[in-house]
């Protein structure tokens, strides 16, 4: 069994030393020369290639299954919504052979939800924001396309993604600056090695459904998220002001929802390692 990991940064790297670990094939795409050579040092066959560079696709090579988990490089300059959405047409189009499965990386933002109420799987899809819109249209294009082609597609909608060297704010929490949002509405979260088993449980299943939520056991409002984090930090506790009208984080910070994992778990076996931030943020900052 191949895989391929189309984005083998954060996540999809220790995807991939999940997979090597069973001593599976397994390649993954990266942008750099010096990347290439961190992910051939841990067993994973490397391939440049750039989700927006068509001519760099050709390199692709065949897999049984695919993984796709390309994240948003603000440093690169490129519009989201070019490499959301444009960048995955450009893969899909570009698929040496179709394969068994594609499992793709979405995220809970495609929600909208501001009483703190659950979502699930049912729940509808009414983004907040654009980078919601965004995932949503890209979500539209793989499952439209996986329909023609006949390819098996599994989106996982992941929560807020967390652990060595990512942690939400780390620097203004050490800093004692001010964290613009309201402190008593809710951030759903994953640590990184509970949402790399995710993935690797939803290529291993022998029939899974179409769509999973992947989030840890329990949602924390701001305070309590920012409290731990600042005294694993050894940190003033966290202040809070108002987000400024129009700026990204009032859009972030009108949400207050919680997203229920039961699926995940009683169809993809997944047994989290950090069932909730108060385990999962100090082992992210040992």
């Amino acid at each position: 069994m191949t895989t391929l990991i189309i984005g083998c940064g954060y996540l999809g790297r220790r995807v991939a030393a999940r997979l090597v670990d069973r001593d599976e094939e397994v390649f993954g795409t990266c942008r750099s020369a010096s990347t290439a050579s961190e992910l051939a040092s841990i067993g994973v066959n490397p391939v440049l290639a750039d989700v927006l560079d068509a001519d760099s696709l050709r390199a692709l090579p065949a897999a049984d299954r695919v993984v796709y988990c390309v994240g948003y490089d603000r440093s690169a300059g490129a519009d989201k919504r070019a490499v959301y959405v444009d960048g995955l047409r450009n893969v899909l189009d570009r698929l040496a052979t179709a394969p068994i499965r594609l499992v793709y990386i979405s995220s809970t933002s495609v929600y909208g939800g501001d009483d703190g109420g659950w979502v699930d799987e049912d729940s509808p899809t009414e983004p907040r924001t654009e980078a919601g819109r965004i995932c949503l249209d890209a979500e539209r294009v793989v499952t439209a396309w996986g329909r023609e082609a006949n390819v098996e597609v599994v989106v996982l909608r992941c929560s807020g993604l967390y652990g060595p060297d990512r942690i939400v704010r780390r620097s203004m929490i050490a800093n004692g600056e001010p964290i613009p949002g309201d402190p008593d509405k809710y951030l759903n979260l994953i640590h990184i090695d509970d949402a790399a088993q995710a993935v690797t449980a939803a290529l291993d299943a022998s029939r899974p459904s179409g769509l999973y939520l992947v989030s840890d056991d329990r949602p924390v409002t701001r305070l309590e998220y920012y409290s731990l984090a600042a005294d694993c930090l050894k940190a003033a506790p966290p202040r809070f002001v108002p987000p400024a009208p129009g700026s990204p984080e009032a859009a972030r910070d009108a949400a207050s929802r919680r997203v229920a994992n039961r699926k995940m778990k009683a169809e993809l076996g997944v047994k989290l390692t950090h069932p909730d931030a108060t385990s999962g943020v100090p082992a992210a900052l040992e």
